[in-house]
C-alpha cells in the first residue's frame, strides 16, 4: 500500500527532480494510537487536519449530536465532519436580527447535497426526490452547479428520517463535500449518444473508485451496525488513509465541442478525444484547475487547469487515482488557503507533477490531442441523438426547482413528467434539467405538460448562459446576495443590450456571494463578486468557452452602478466588433481590460485600462 502521508509542501523539487522524502508528518499505522510525538509533529498542521486525525474515519460524536434536542446545530468540530456525509450546518441569515433580539437560538437547518456521478437519474427516483423536497426540505430541489441535487432547509430531527429516504432511491451523500474527490461531472451532450456513454461511464467509475470506504455514513444515518474494530483496520480507507485529502478536489468529463462542465475550472478533468464517427478514442487529462480565492490575499487566485497529456481508455482510472493520490501526499496541509490541486502545480511544476503521476501509473502519458471547445452553455429546447432519441433541455433560473407564485410550476411539473417518461433525467452543470432519451412518440405527451405547467424550453441570450449561487439568506460565506439579486439584474442589463442591437448575443454572466466561487464567475465574460451588502467586484474578458479567466475590471460596484458601468462597454463592442467576436475577447482586443493567462498573474493589470463612454 502506498504511504498516505503528505510530503513538505515547502521543499519544491527543480524540474525533473526527484521528489522529497521529507514529511510533515506521519500517519500512524491505524493498529496503534498516535503518540505524543507524532501529535507534536502535527501540531503545525491546519485545524482541519486533528479533526480527521481524531474522528474514527469521519464518525466523531455525529451520533451522539443527532440526540442533542436542546438545540437544532451540532458541535463545531461534526460541523467540519458532516461535511464528509453531503452535509452543511447553515442558517437562515434573514432571522438572525429577528432571533438575537428575541435571544432565541439561529435557526438552524442543513444542506443536504445529492452525490449523482454524471448527473443522471431514473423517473423513479426523480419522485422519490420530489417526495423529500415537498416532506422535509420547504417544497423545493435545487440543481447545484455541480449536476447534482441539494437540499435546504432540513432540520436536525429530520435529518436520519431524510438520509433514509435518499437510500431509499439508490442514492447517497457520501463525498458530496469534504475534503475528498467529490460528485464527478460527465458531459450531457445528447446529439452524441455513444460519446455520452463513454463520458457517463467514465464519471460513475471514478466516482465509484475514488469513494471513501467508511461505513461511517450507514452507520450514523442509517443505523447500521458498526464493524467491529473497523474504525481500525488498515483497509478502512485505502486510498484516502486517516486525513483524506488536504483540500476537496473536483473532477468532470467533457465531450468537445461543448465545454458545459467548465473543464478548465476543476482540480481534474478528462476531454474526450472522438474519431469520425463520434465513438471516444482517449482522453486528453488536464489538472490544476479551481476557482476560489480570497478578497485582499493575492497569494490566493483562481487558475485555469493545464492540459497534461492523453491517455488510453483502460488507463483513465488509473491516472485518476495517482493524479488524487499525488495531490493527497504533496498538497499543502498547514494552509487550508492554499490547499487545493492548483496551489500544489504552482509550487512543484506541471512536468514534476506529471512525473509522478506517470511513476505511479506505471507508464508514460501520450502527447495531448487537438480538440476544440465552442462554447461552456447548454443547447434548450429539443435536439435528437445521433441515436435517434429525443432529449428536451429546459432551462430552469438559478436551478431551484420550485412552483412559483404566477409563474412556472417547475416542482409539479417535473413530478408529472417523471410520472410518464420513459427515459431518464440528466441535470447540467449550468443548473438545468435535460428530459432524456424520450421516444418520438412520446414528445408530443411531454411538450403537453411542459405547456400546462408553464416550464420553459429556452430564455432570453443573456440568461441563458447566466449562473448564480445560493447566497443570502443561508450560505454562511455569502458577503452579498447572488440568486436573488442577478435576475433583477439581467433585466437591466437586457434592456441595455437591446438598446445596442445585442438582444441576442451570447454573453455568459455568473454571479457568487463570496469569492469560493461555486457558480465559477471567474470564468465567465461577465462576473460578480460579492463584496459586501449591495456591493460586488466586477471581472470582465473571460473566453466564452470557458477556457481564459477574466480579470478584475472595477472593484466594490453599488449594485446600483452596474448597468452603468457596464452600458458604454456594450456600446463600444456593438459598434467594434468583428464577425464572431465575443464579447469577453474584444474587451481585451479593444484595450478594455487586461488578458489573463492564468492564476498567477490574474491579480496583475486589473482595472480599467481606458475609460469607457458612450459615444
Amino acid at each position: 500500500m502506498d504511504d498516505h502521508s503528505p510530503r513538505d509542501a515547502a521543499e519544491t523539487p527543480a524540474p525533473g527532480a526527484a521528489t522529497p522524502a521529507k514529511r510533515i508528518y506521519e500517519t500512524p499505522p491505524a493498529e496503534r494510537p498516535i503518540t505524543e510525538a507524532e501529535a507534536a509533529r502535527a501540531a503545525q498542521l491546519a485545524a482541519n487536519e486533528h479533526i480527521k486525525i481524531a474522528s474514527g474515519y469521519l464518525r466523531g460524536t455525529l451520533a451522539d449530536g443527532l440526540l442533542k434536542h436542546a438545540t437544532g446545530a451540532i458541535s463545531e468540530d461534526d460541523g467540519q465532519l458532516v461535511k464528509f456525509h453531503g452535509m452543511y450546518l447553515q442558517d437562515d441569515r434573514d432571522l438572525r436580527p429577528e432571533r438575537t433580539k428575541k435571544k432565541l437560538d439561529k435557526a438552524y437547518s442543513f444542506m443536504i447535497r445529492l452525490r449523482i456521478a454524471g448527473g443522471v437519474i431514473t423517473p423513479k427516483q426523480w419522485l422519490i426526490l420530489d417526495d423529500i423536497a415537498r416532506t422535509y426540505a420547504g417544497g423545493a430541489l435545487r440543481a447545484t452547479t455541480r449536476q447534482t441535487f441539494q437540499y435546504h432547509g432540513v432540520i436536525k430531527s429530520n435529518l436520519k428520517r431524510t438520509m433514509a429516504a435518499i437510500d431509499g432511491a439508490l442514492l447517497d451523500t457520501i463525498a458530496a463535500c469534504g475534503d475528498v474527490n467529490r460528485n464527478v461531472m460527465a458531459a450531457t451532450n445528447p446529439a452524441q449518444a455513444g460519446a455520452h456513454r463513454a463520458a457517463y461511464q467514465l464519471a460513475k467509475d471514478i466516482s465509484d473508485s475514488l469513494l471513501p470506504k467508511t461505513s461511517a455514513w450507514r452507520e450514523i444515518w442509517l443505523d447500521g451496525e458498526r464493524v467491529v474494530g473497523g474504525e481500525d483496520a488498515a483497509e478502512v480507507e485505502p486510498v484516502y488513509g486517516r486525513t483524506y485529502l488536504p483540500r476537496k478536489f473536483k473532477t468532470v468529463v467533457a465531450v468537445p465541442p461543448s465545454n458545459e462542465v467548465d473543464i478548465f475550472a476543476h482540480d481534474l478533468g478528462f476531454i474526450a478525444i472522438l474519431d469520425e464517427k463520434n465513438q471516444v478514442t482517449g482522453w486528453n487529462v488536464t489538472v490544476g484547475g479551481g476557482m476560489g480565492m480570497t478578497h485582499g490575499e493575492p497569494d490566493t487566485f483562481p487558475r485555469t487547469a493545464d492540459v497534461m497529456g492523453f491517455v488510453e481508455p483502460e488507463d483513465a482510472i488509473k491516472v485518476a487515482e495517482a493524479v488524487m493520490t499525488v495531490q493527497r501526499d504533496w498538497g499543502n496541509r498547514k494552509n487550508r488557503k492554499n490547499a487545493r490541486l492548483k496551489y500544489t502545480i504552482e509550487r512543484y511544476g506541471l512536468d514534476a507533477f506529471r512525473a509522478e503521476v506517470e511513476a505511479r501509473v506505471g507508464k508514460k502519458l501520450g502527447a495531448p490531442k487537438p480538440y476544440v471547445f465552442t462554447g461552456n452553455g447548454d443547447r434548450y429546447g429539443w435536439v435528437e441523438g445521433d441515436d435517434g432519441r429525443h432529449h428536451l433541455t429546459l432551462y430552469v433560473p438559478s436551478g431551484r426547482i420550485k412552483d412559483i407564485d404566477g409563474g412556472p410550476q417547475f416542482l409539479s411539473g417535473l413530478r408529472r413528467i417523471a410520472e410518464v417518461h420513459q427515459g431518464d433525467f440528466r441535470l447540467t452543470g449550468n443548473q438545468n434539467v435535460i428530459v432524456a432519451n424520450v421516444p418520438a412518440e412520446k414528445r408530443a405527451e411531454i411538450d403537453a405538460l411542459v405547456d400546462e405547467y408553464g416550464l420553459t424550453r429556452g430564455a432570453g441570450a443573456l440568461r441563458r448562459n447566466s449562473m448564480a449561487c445560493v447566497a443570502l439568506p443561508t450560505c454562511g460565506l455569502a458577503l452579498a446576495e447572488s440568486e436573488r439579486y442577478l435576475p433583477d439584474l439581467m433585466s437591466e442589463l437586457e434592456e441595455s443590450l437591446a438598446s445596442h442591437g445585442l438582444a441576442e448575443e451570447e454573453i455568459t454572466i455568473r454571479s457568487t456571494g463570496c469569492p469560493n466561487g461555486c457558480a465559477r464567475p471567474f470564468i465567465a465574460e461577465i462576473g460578480l463578486v460579492g463584496r459586501g451588502p449591495e456591493r460586488y467586484h466586477l471581472y470582465l474578458g473571460a473566453a466564452f468557452d470557458g477556457s481564459r479567466l477574466n480579470k478584475l475590471y472595477r472593484e466594490d460596484v453599488a449594485a446600483s452602478e452596474i448597468r452603468g458601468t457596464l452600458d458604454p462597454l456594450f456600446a463600444d463592442y456593438a459598434k467594434g466588433r468583428q464577425p464572431g467576436e465575443h464579447f469577453g475577447d474584444y474587451l481585451i482586443r479593444a484595450g478594455h481590460v487586461a488578458r489573463t493567462t492564468n492564476g498567477p498573474d490574474f491579480h496583475d493589470r486589473t482595472g480599467a485600462l481606458k475609460p469607457a463612454v458612450l459615444g
